[in-house]
């Protein structure tokens, strides 16, 4: 893959992960991807390191850059409820790869606290189906799991039904028209797609699966 292209005529910005500029690969590529097992969780509206803080980052327990596999063997290390978050910038937005429990799944309203923005994909390896989250405004705005949209929770669960229901994931009363013998795969690609294009998301393989980024120990208790 590509270098990541840098904004700002080369200036790297905070949590060392280049900009982009808001080109990339989307987020689809998630649907296909076996080795998905680390949570994401983006934030627009502020830096890579307040993302880190907001997510429960333990003071002082900075390890330094890590790639993935030295991310998960920490995770393995921290006591239980802990996780490691490798955090960057892509896109626009700020993210974090949880390795071990994730902390944006319970941490998503304080992560959008004071005018941001959070979005939370979170695989659920052990426990299907893969789910979604959006939060603004310290708000839990919506969230669905990717295959069940018919089931969405949140302050404003149809706050993405229109997205849905014109890329056919959704009927116009918001229930699911597909049989539950479908198979999920290609229905997960197009939920992807439709979250792809109304938030603008973007993240590269590498920078999920090995990149070494600016890492931090997370505290979900």
């Amino acid at each position: 893959m590509g270098s990541a292209r840098r904004a700002g005529g080369g200036d790297t910005p905070e949590g060392g992960a280049p900009d982009d500029g808001g080109g990339g690969p989307g987020i689809q590529w998630l649907a296909g991807w076996e080795g998905w097992f680390a949570g994401l969780t983006f934030a627009r509206g502020i830096g890579p390191r307040q993302l880190a803080a907001r997510l429960g980052a333990a003071p002082g327990i900075h390890p330094g850059p890590l790639g993935g596999t030295a991310a998960w063997s920490m995770a393995a290390e921290t006591p239980d409820g802990d996780g490691v978050a490798r955090v960057g910038r892509w896109g626009g937005w700020s993210f974090a790869v949880e390795h071990g429990i994730p902390a944006g799944a319970d941490r998503l309203a304080e992560v959008s606290r004071a005018g941001a923005e959070a979005v939370h994909l979170d695989p659920q390896p052990d426990h299907p189906p893969k789910q979604f989250a959006y939060a603004r405004d310290g708000e839990l705005v919506c969230c669905f799991g990717l295959g069940e949209e018919g089931w969405r929770g949140g302050h404003r669960p149809d706050f993405l039904l229109p997205e849905l229901v014109a890329a056919r994931v959704l009927a116009p009363d918001g229930t699911c028209p597909h049989s539950e013998d479908e198979p999920c795969g290609p229905r997960e690609r197009v939920t992807l797609a439709v979250l792809e294009a109304r938030f603008a998301l973007s993240l590269p393989r590498h920078l999920v699966e090995d990149a070494p980024l600016p890492a931090f120990v997370t505290r979900t208790r």
